[in-house]
């Protein structure tokens, strides 16, 4: 008698092994050499009332960095605020931009590393906006399976 594997067991075996692949280790969002996968980081702060007349919710910060997705930031017309995202060359953060016209690109000063995304952004006019930027979860590599998703850093930024 002839043994037989269902091909669901097999299917799903195979599934199972091709997501392990891709994810098993988070990563610091620092960046760093690493093929490990992460999730978009939370933010590290809770967020704080700003100074009298802003929502709650919004905080005020001149630097932001990985660990600042998903926050809400506020800023005065005249404020500059400086982003940095910490890749690598296997996994590079793609360039920022706002949209509108509430934020004026600003002197950012030199990115170093490959991979990093470095902008400074002056807000010019009252409004809101969202800065936003992403890079892949895997680092592509010729041979081994790789994965096509996505880590996607945003701020919302409100000039008041």
């Amino acid at each position: 008698m002839r043994r037989t594997i269902p091909h669901t067991a097999v299917a799903l075996t195979a599934l199972a092994l091709a997501l392990a692949g891709c994810g098993g280790q988070a990563d610091s969002g620092k960046g760093g050499d690493s093929d490990s996968v992460s999730s978009s980081p939370t933010p590290t702060t809770s967020p704080t009332t700003a100074p009298t007349g802003s929502p709650t919710g919004c905080a005020s910060a001149s630097t932001l960095g990985v660990r600042d997705s998903g926050r809400t930031v506020c800023m005065a017309v005249g404020d500059t605020i400086r982003i940095s995202l910490d890749g690598t060359a296997k996994r590079p953060w793609k360039p920022l931009s706002p949209k509108g016209s509430v934020l004026e690109a600003a002197n950012s000063g030199i990115v170093l590393q490959p991979g990093d995304a470095s902008a400074a952004y002056k807000a010019v006019e009252k409004g809101k906006t969202r800065l936003q930027s992403t890079r892949p979860l895997c680092a592509a590599q010729t041979g081994r399976v790789s994965c096509l998703g996505l880590q996607e850093w945003w701020v919302t930024v409100v000039v008041r």
